[in-house]
């Protein structure tokens, strides 16, 4: 799962991000209002967490951005301001949550991982396919019971094909949601092959009752056999 997180205080950016990197999460940020409606627009983000006041601009103005463009959803505003007028604002808007700093980075989290229910889940902490379970909450694959140890890429490659079953994967696709904007630097996906490589080999010595096929210079697809 990828996040973006809007916040102009370097401190605040840091806790943040290694806490949600800690639990798994693909984090990245923008700490001015030019360079996260850029991020916003280009990349696609699972959470996005918006400050209110940044440097040029206002967050409900980026909010007000995503509104128009159905794009507002999955977007937790957190922010110093905390009068009643800003959360009706920032939640009329479209904003999914709205926390009030200074919070509790354990209660940051089980926010984040409620709107990521919400949205991929049907507020489920868990994707099943044949005999196949996905525990996002401990990161565990499970298959027939068994678990069936990954790293934090193989996890994060299977949750999107598990989230995008019986749908053609292309590569790109694929590394901008686990790898985010680095794999952009990239002249090839080396780095794609050697994980869904690594990925077959342990769903076929599991007897996993799902196969990644691949598709000719196109990309991937996830089938149940």
């Amino acid at each position: 799962m990828k996040i973006l997180l809007i916040e102009d205080e370097p401190q605040m950016v840091n806790t943040i991000k290694d806490s949600l990197e800690k639990e798994g999460y693909l984090v990245e940020f923008a700490m001015d209002f030019h360079s996260a409606i850029e991020r916003v627009f280009v990349y696609e983000y699972d959470c996005i967490l918006l400050d209110i006041m940044l440097p040029n601009g206002s967050g409900l103005d980026i909010l007000k951005k995503l509104k128009k463009e159905n794009k507002s959803e999955n977007v937790i505003i957190i922010s110093a301001r905390d009068s009643l007028d800003d959360k009706l604002e920032g939640l009329e808007l479209g904003a999914d949550d709205y926390l009030t700093k200074p919070f509790y980075l354990a209660e940051l989290n089980a926010r984040v991982k409620a709107v990521l229910r919400r949205k991929e889940l049907n507020g489920k902490n868990s994707i099943e396919m044949a005999n196949v379970v996905l525990e996002m909450n401990n990161h565990e694959l499970l298959v027939n019971g068994n678990n069936i140890p990954l790293n934090r890429k193989e996890f994060g490659v299977l949750n999107y094909f598990l989230l995008n079953k019986n749908r053609l994967v292309s590569k790109e696709a694929l590394a901008e949601y686990v790898w985010g904007d680095h794999s952009d630097n990239s002249d090839n996906f080396d780095f794609v092959y050697y994980q869904i490589k690594n990925l077959r080999k342990k769903l076929n010595d599991s007897g996993a009752g799902i196969r990644l096929e691949s598709i000719y210079g196109v990309g991937y697809k996830l089938i149940e056999v």
